[in-house]
């Protein structure tokens, strides 16, 4: 790693140990230890109402899991940010990382293709997992607001990965959290699970693809969050490709949403 500052060996190696991982100040155990006036402190969002029909009966639904988001927390300046590519790349290249890995708008702009899809809205989505290139897991409620400008979101994101989680404006319900990781632990018995890449040989139409489903089992979509690349994760049960073309994860999402809601007629 470069010297960000250049200011000897002691203030490198402490920049160094600031813009690692920091596993240790992210176990999902460590928010149940905090104290009272530590947790109100806890930023808080705004929620939004799902469809009443959604909270009483109980029906198969979607799940997303959002693979390798690049969500890196570093000391830059005087400050604690979310990095990225364009305000960053400085930063980036003298600490010999590639500026077009850190891309948090692609997270961010998949955020909003899931939450703001009719599908969500009519009470059919169960869960967001959002697993960051570092292996930090989170949750996502269906019901949260995600801010409308990505300035605030990136806030949003480096508070949540420092405070652990987000709770609901005047209340003590955590619409983002940390969590612990595998996946696979927070997600149905009963779910078909299905991850997305162009290089999948199974190009396949989603709409069709849905139907032939079972109307019982819940559907979890793993979907790349990242720049380039593909996901790689031993839970999937089929991988599929849904155009010919390379698409944006917030594309390929909206294929999913649209293809899911046709199936369960949601208008």
């Amino acid at each position: 790693m470069g010297r960000p500052y250049g200011k000897g060996h002691k203030r490198m190696k402490k920049v160094e140990e600031e813009n690692s991982d920091c596993e240790t100040h992210l176990r999902a155990e460590d928010a149940e230890e905090k104290t009272d006036e530590e947790r109100e402190e806890i930023p808080e969002l705004e929620a939004i109402p799902i469809a009443p029909s959604a909270q009483t009966v109980k029906k198969p639904g979607v799940i997303f899991v959002l693979e390798k988001a690049s969500l890196e927390v570093a000391k830059v300046g005087k400050n604690y940010q979310i990095l990225n590519s364009e305000e960053h790349a400085n930063f980036l290249r003298r600490n010999n990382k590639n500026p077009a890995d850190y891309r948090p708008d692609i997270i961010y702009q998949a955020l909003l293709s899931i939450l703001d899809s009719p599908l969500n809205k009519a009470g059919c989505l169960h869960a967001v997992y959002v697993k960051t290139d570092k292996g930090v897991l989170f949750e996502v409620k269906p019901y949260v607001r995600i801010p409308r400008t990505y300035k605030r979101f990136a806030g949003i994101m480096l508070q949540l990965l420092q405070k652990l989680s987000i709770s609901a404006v005047g209340k003590r319900e955590k619409l983002l959290r940390v969590i612990k990781n595998p996946v696979t632990q927070h997600l149905p018995l009963k779910s078909r699970k299905i991850g997305f890449s162009h290089s999948s040989d199974k190009l396949v139409e989603m709409e069709k693809y849905v139907a032939g489903v079972g109307g019982d089992t819940d559907l979890v979509f793993v979907v790349g969050a990242m720049s380039h690349g593909k996901i790689d994760c031993d839970y999937i049960d089929d991988f599929i490709s849904v155009s010919e073309y390379p698409l944006s994860a917030a594309w390929c999402i909206a294929r999913i949403c649209e293809a899911v809601s046709k199936k369960w007629r949601v208008l």
